[in-house]
This record gives structure tokens, C-alpha cells and sequence, in this order.
């Protein structure tokens, strides 16, 4: 039986062709491209930095005399011909703000004293953010055009995507700043008298052991209370929870007994800044805080394909799982440190399948696992 094969062409076939699809293909891929370079200036809001990078893109966009981007009353940027006319931009700004809708405005009964100026009308598109006129798109040229009135208009909607964008991510940065301060607020004021009580009771007796414990204190409110992006690697936070546990361990002395198993390869993994050392916090406070002789604190990190799991676990008293349920639900009348929080924040960077897992019931200690990505997009210590 013979089969008929598809004749393949090589690569280098191609290669030397002086043009590749029509003509409309082309000029797709031209705008395509110019609006990814406006792309990244814009999706850092307005401000005279980001207009002034992306304002000749948008020009080559509309293929216009002159452009110029406003806030709702000030120039950002111009880019084109007929720059004396910039002067007027923020009037006719204000009046688009006003009235929220594209304005043609001719300019020939303004003063222009440079002979034969080319600039003789102005299209004027709002830009909103969430229904918010936040500055306009203003498009310059000799004799206004539907086509171009309309291309002024999809070019200022597509711009106010973009600063939407840019509004949003402000908005998650803004999200996850205040959830770190309350995770901050959350660390046991009592953690840190006892802390610098323990470092007191050395000084006398072993300074040297008072210098290294007062040092290691000193590290870890600063990695705590610093101002941290929004993520971190597993090695920094796991020397930040070794910071908390050996000033701990100066407090309890043998009756707090770690373990800790970490897979180097893991160790370059991002985490979400703060997400483990409240989860120590909690073993050490609900899991050990009440028994005359202490207990072991067990910290595992390994490799388990594509993701890593961490897992923190204690032989203490262990929780009501219900209660553990209601905290991980947000309900802040429990006192189990940052656990909803912890989780939410998971969940919101890596999926739901990526929140925690508690194991616990009264006398019988408590494990609570993390799995995060080892890789995942748009995530960067």
C-alpha cells in the first residue's frame, strides 16, 4: 500500500522572499507592533514620563500631523508639527472632560502667527478609567475626517484600557501592601518583649550570646517590617522563620525542638513575602505555648515535580477543626495568626488548588501544608 506524503518545503525556502502576506497582513502587524511599544509606558499610568514615551507610537498609530496627551487640565506630551498650538491643549482638555465625549474643534480662529501652519483642527477623545475622565487623546491635523474621528476614538478606548490596567495593578500592589501591614500588625507584640527580655537575661551571664540573639533580632524586624515587593524567594523566608525560632528557642530553651529538612534545589522558589513565619508563629503559640515540656517544630521543603510543598507541623495541642475553617474563611475573631490571609494571598497568586492544607484536631498537634509553583507567570522574587 503506498501512501501519498505532503511535500515538505524547507525553511530556507522562505527565508530569501522579500515579502511575506498581503498587504493587509502587513499593516496589521505594523499596528500590532506600534501598539506594543505604546504598550508599556501607558500600563504605568499618565504621568508626563509615560506620555512623553509613548505618545510618538500613538502618533505612528494614527498617522496624524501631531499628537498630544493631557491630564484632565495639563499638557503631558506633544509629538508633531505645530507645536505652538500646545499651549491650548489644556483648554480644549477641560472642555472634553466636561462634556466626556470626542470633540472636533476647529482651530482657525485662534491665533497662529507661524505662516502656512499646517494645524487647523483638533480631534478631542476623553480617556476614562472606570468612568472617569482622567485626561484626553488629542489628534491634530489640516481637515478633520470621519476615519480619523473614529480612529482618534478607538485609539483613546484602547489607551484607556491600557490605563486601566495600570489603575488595576496599582490597585493589587496597593491590595498586598496593606494585607503584609496586617500580617506586620499581627506579629505578637508579646514576641517581642519576650524577645528582648530573653537578650536581657544574657547580657550578664553570656554577652557574647546577647550580642549574636540582639544581632539576629535586629534581622528579623527588618526583613519583617521592611518594604518588600510582593514576592520572595523560600531561602530568604525560611532565614527570616530561622531568625524567629532560634530567638524562641533562647526563650524556651530545650523545651523547643526544631527540625529542619529543606531540598536545595527548592530553595530558589518564589513564595509570597510573609507567608510561612506566621504559620511558625501559630505551631509555636498554639501548638507548644501551653505545655510544660514543649514540643518539636517540624519544617520540610521538598521537590515534588512541578510545584514544591512545604509543610509546617508541631506536636502540640492541636485546634478545634472548625475553628480552623472559620479562619481560613477571614472570620478575625480567632486568634490563629494571619491564617486566612496566608491563604488568600495563595490562592489570589497561584490558583485555589494552592491554599492551604490543615491537618488538626484537639491533642494531636497540627500540619499545615503549602504548595507553591517552582515556576509561574508573572511571578519574580
Amino acid at each position: 500500500m503506498t501512501r501519498s506524503r505532503t511535500p515538505v518545503v524547507p525553511w530556507s525556502r522562505y527565508r530569501g522572499r522579500p515579502h511575506l502576506g498581503s498587504e493587509a497582513d502587513r499593516a496589521t502587524f505594523r499596528t500590532l507592533h506600534t501598539a506594543s511599544l505604546a504598550s508599556p509606558a501607558l500600563r504605568e499610568g499618565l504621568t508626563v514620563t509615560s506620555a512623553e514615551r509613548s505618545i510618538k507610537h500613538l502618533r505612528t498609530l494614527l498617522g496624524a500631523l501631531a499628537v498630544a496627551l493631557t491630564d484632565e487640565s495639563r499638557l503631558l506630551a506633544w509629538d508633531g508639527e505645530g507645536e505652538h498650538h500646545a499651549e491650548g491643549a489644556p483648554e480644549l482638555a477641560r472642555a472634553a472632560t466636561e462634556s466626556g465625549a470626542t470633540r472636533v474643534v476647529s482651530l482657525r480662529q485662534r491665533s497662529c502667527e507661524v505662516h502656512g501652519c499646517p494645524v487647523r483642527n483638533a480631534i478631542v477623545s476623553p480617556l476614562f478609567v472606570e468612568d472617569r475622565v482622567v485626561g484626553t487623546l488629542q489628534v491634530f491635523g489640516p481637515t478633520p475626517t470621519a476615519g480619523l474621528a473614529r480612529a482618534a476614538d478607538e485609539v483613546a478606548g484602547w489607551v484607556s484600557g491600557q490605563l486601566e490596567l495600570a489603575e488595576l495593578d496599582a490597585s493589587r500592589t496597593r491590595l498586598m501592601e496593606a494585607e503584609v501591614r496586617a500580617l506586620r500588625a499581627q506579629i505578637s507584640p508579646h514576641f517581642i518583649y519576650n524577645s528582648l527580655g530573653a537578650i536581657a537575661s544574657f547580657v550578664r551571664t553570656d554577652p557574647d550570646r546577647a550580642r549574636e540573639l540582639l544581632l539576629e533580632f535586629a534581622d528579623f524586624t527588618r526583613y519583617s517590617f521592611s518594604r518588600h515587593g510582593e514576592y520572595t524567594t523560600l531561602s530568604e523566608e525560611l532565614r527570616s522563620i530561622e531568625r524567629y525560632l532560634m530567638l524562641e528557642q533562647a526563650r524556651f530553651g530545650d523545651r523547643l525542638r526544631v527540625i529542619l529538612r529543606i531540598a536545595p534545589e527548592v530553595l530558589p522558589v518564589a513564595v509570597p513575602f510573609l507567608c510561612l513565619q506566621p504559620l511558625v508563629e501559630n505551631a509555636v503559640q498554639h501548638g507548644l505555648e501551653g505545655r510544660p515540656d514543649g514540643g518539636t517544630i517540624t519544617i520540610l521543603a521538598r521537590d515534588r515535580d512541578r510545584d514544591c510543598e512545604i509543610a509546617i507541623e508541631d506536636d502540640g495541642q492541636g485546634e478545634d477543626p472548625e475553628r480552623v475553617r472559620r479562619a481560613l474563611a477571614g472570620d478575625q475573631t480567632t486568634d490563629s495568626v494571619g491564617l486566612g490571609n496566608v491563604d488568600e494571598r495563595l490562592r489570589r497568586a497561584f490558583g485555589d488548588e494552592y491554599g492551604l492544607v490543615v491537618e488538626t484536631a484537639p491533642g494531636a498537634g497540627t500540619k499545615v501544608t503549602v504548595r507553591v509553583p517552582k515556576y509561574a507567570p508573572g511571578v519574580r522574587p
